[in-house]
């Protein structure tokens, strides 16, 4: 019997038959972990799910339910279920029964071979070429720009230790991106090969929305990664692009002034000093963003844990 304790966090949206089969199967999966609790988050569901969750907590205490009042989203279900976690190890699984469970055993002993994270890859998936095509273009986009070498950020599927979750701050479509997020804070990430079933009851929750919000959401990520400790490094390249080319057009105009070549009713004159001002509210911006880390890096507490010898 192995005495690691493992929570397995579950959000949930509309997945009121799946939930029994779902329940079983996990509980199969953790029969050789003494340890362990069962996390579902109903993310506003408008079907049954609330009820058939609360069954399972009144007959098996292992079970935690945690019920928001509206749809938040997977990122915000997640990040409430992370914060009740109490496991050394978190899983997280999709509540459709596309993700298998048995999977989770490998999760943990991947973990276990000294992996941060670890994320499920889904090699032959069981869904329509609808949602296959984009995730291949979304996931060769994300290898590219964060060098975080993994075939599928979006899988359901993912194993971490304590630390990683309890660093990385969710939000909006932020659980795609969970594997760079991790990587950027210096967690190491790597990838194994699961299972994926085909969907047993009802129907997606995502549509094609998604691909627009999650290009935002990948912006904000590669921001916030690269920049959020030196805005100025962001703010201020743009504002040297644009105080530079303000500076050149009136620097030509200036000379051909001085060859009597009039320049009051010359648009690009007035395009010159549009530049020249919007470049310096550039490098503003990038200043008042360095007050405002430096003052909150001051309060920010980085240290992990701290030795002393004993007297």
């Amino acid at each position: 019997m192995n005495n690691q304790n493992i929570s397995i966090v579950i959000p949930v949206y509309n997945e009121d038959e799946s939930i029994p089969y779902l329940y079983r199967e996990i509980k199969d999966a953790l029969s050789n972990y003494s340890s362990h609790e069962i996390i579902f988050i109903n993310d506003g569901s408008i079907d049954n799910s609330f009820n058939e969750i609360t069954k399972i907590v009144e007959q098996d205490s292992s079970v935690i339910l945690i019920d928001l009042y509206r749809n938040f989203g997977k990122a915000d279900a997640l990040n409430e279920g992370f914060k009740v976690a109490s496991g050394d190890i978190m899983i997280t699984i999709d509540a459709d029964l596309q993700d298998d469970p048995a999977e989770i055993a490998n999760l943990i002993n991947k973990i276990n071979e000294g992996w941060d994270l670890v994320s499920g890859w889904k090699v032959n998936r069981k869904d329509p070429i609808t949602k296959r095509w984009p995730s291949k273009l979304f996931n060769a986009v994300m290898r590219y720009v964060t060098n975080v070498k993994i075939h599928d950020f979006n899988c359901g599927l993912k194993g971490y230790r304590r630390k990683v979750v309890k660093a990385l701050d969710l939000y909006g479509g932020m659980h795609r991106y969970m594997p760079a997020l991790a990587a950027q804070k210096g967690f190491s990430v790597t990838e194994i090969e699961v299972n994926h079933r085909p969907r047993k009851f009802g129907v997606t929750k995502y549509g094609g929305s998604r691909m627009f919000h999650g290009f935002y959401d990948l912006l904000t990520v590669l921001f916030l990664g690269k920049y959020l400790s030196r805005p100025l490094h962001f703010f201020g390249s743009i504002g040297f692009l644009l105080l530079s080319a303000g500076l050149a057009i009136n620097v030509y105009l200036t000379v051909g002034w001085f060859n009597r070549v009039w320049i009051g009713n010359r648009p690009i004159f007035f395009l010159g000093i549009l530049l020249l001002i919007v470049g310096i509210q550039f490098f503003s911006m990038g200043l008042i963003g360095e007050l405002i880390t430096k003052t909150a890096h001051r309060n920010e507490n980085i240290v992990l844990r701290k030795y002393k010898k004993a007297k």
